[in-house]
């Protein structure tokens, strides 16, 4: 089992062409043996006409079909996912919003867990792929692909999203959401992240304070 995974990482950091095929088999195995993630995540949303930019930070933490992503200054905020649930919590207002994703699931997963142990074939599913290169990110020798939505209802909110994955792990350190109908974009960049970390299932129970106002809007 160490040979192969040694021989599977020297194999990919030392491909021939680089081809999309390569690419997604790179992700298959990557994905073969993704359990859980933790990374500091920092957003910049970019608002081109009028030249406006802003950037929060906090931290993420995933594990199979449970995510938890805590936002700090400038505008503190919760979300935590636990399989169809989704929860939005926001202090300030002392108020959570409860989703319920059921049919709209692999939609939302397109979002917000793009690339965090996302086979190649899943990948392929969703997207009509394009290798944009291979640029280094920090210290990270990456590939960055450009992702064109298949679904329709996806690209009624995204144009395309541009995706770096660290060629070391295949994990993304980057990821560039373009909104649709518009040249205004988000940027997430990832850092300290670390791969299949144990995580309790205590770090995914809701634990809002006393008094928190909760809302279902509706879907």
């Amino acid at each position: 089992m160490a040979l192969s995974a040694c021989g599977w990482a020297w194999a990919s950091q030392n491909h021939g062409p680089l081809t999309i095929d390569f690419v997604l088999r790179q992700l298959d195995g990557a994905a073969a043996d993704f359990r859980s993630l933790s990374a500091d995540v920092e957003r910049t949303k970019v608002t081109v006409v009028v030249d406006d930019k802003s950037t929060e930070s906090g931290s993420l933490l995933v594990r199979g079909d449970k995510m938890l992503l805590e936002m700090k200054a400038p505008d503190p905020r919760t979300i935590l996912r636990t399989g169809d649930n989704l929860y939005i919590y926001t202090p300030g207002l002392k108020r959570v919003e409860e989703y319920n994703l059921g049919k709209n699931r692999s939609l939302v997963d397109q979002f917000l867990l793009l690339g965090l142990g996302t086979s190649g074939r899943q990948l392929a599913k969703s997207y009509r792929i394009a290798i944009r290169g291979e640029p280094t990110v920090g210290d990270a020798k990456t590939v960055e692909l450009e992702l064109t939505p298949k679904s329709g209802k996806v690209l009624e909110q995204i144009s395309k999203i541009q995706i770096w994955f660290n060629e070391s792990t295949w994990l993304p350190v980057q990821q560039k959401f373009f909104e649709a109908g518009s040249e205004d974009y988000s940027l997430v960049h990832y850092s300290n992240i670390v791969k299949n970390p144990p995580i309790k299932d205590s770090e995914f129970k809701s634990r809002w304070p006393k008094g928190t106002e909760k809302i279902k809007p509706q879907q």
